[in-house]
């Protein structure tokens, strides 16, 4: 036999329009510029090709920038799971441009330079992306 769920939603929010949870502020927004109907999400989605456009390309990369997402948990949240702590560090283009001097070698902590370099550039692109939504 089959329960019967009631839903209710919260005031602000309609049915049958698509969000999308901001991780960062624990709230839903309305995506204006891709999710302008359920049509074009499902096209936006077909024409970001995650895996094959991204982890396909830089399988290596990728791991080595995983790598200092932990490195950088262990360091100020051994006790937590992994997780981004964004008030730890706000500076990201000056990280970057200080991690870029010393690119093509590794830091004390045994891991690359580049790697910390390429982590940088994609915490500032999240934020960059974040504030325009």
């Amino acid at each position: 036999m089959k329960k019967k769920v009631k839903m209710s939603v919260p005031e602000g929010i309609e049915f049958g329009k698509p969000y999308t949870m901001d991780s960062t502020h624990n709230r839903l927004y309305w995506d204006t510029e891709r999710n302008r109907d359920f049509g074009k999400e499902a096209q936006y989605r077909k024409d970001t090709p995650v895996f094959t456009g991204v982890l396909k390309y830089f399988p290596d990369a990728i791991k080595e920038i995983a790598r200092v997402s932990l490195a950088g948990n262990n360091q100020h949240h051994p006790d937590k799971p992994l997780h981004w702590d964004r008030n730890k560090s706000t500076d990201e283009l000056d990280a970057l441009a200080r991690h870029l001097i010393d690119a093509g070698t590794l830091d004390t902590d045994g891991i690359r330079h580049s790697a910390k370099v390429a982590w940088r550039a994609l915490a500032n692109l999240q934020k960059e992306i974040e504030e325009k939504y």
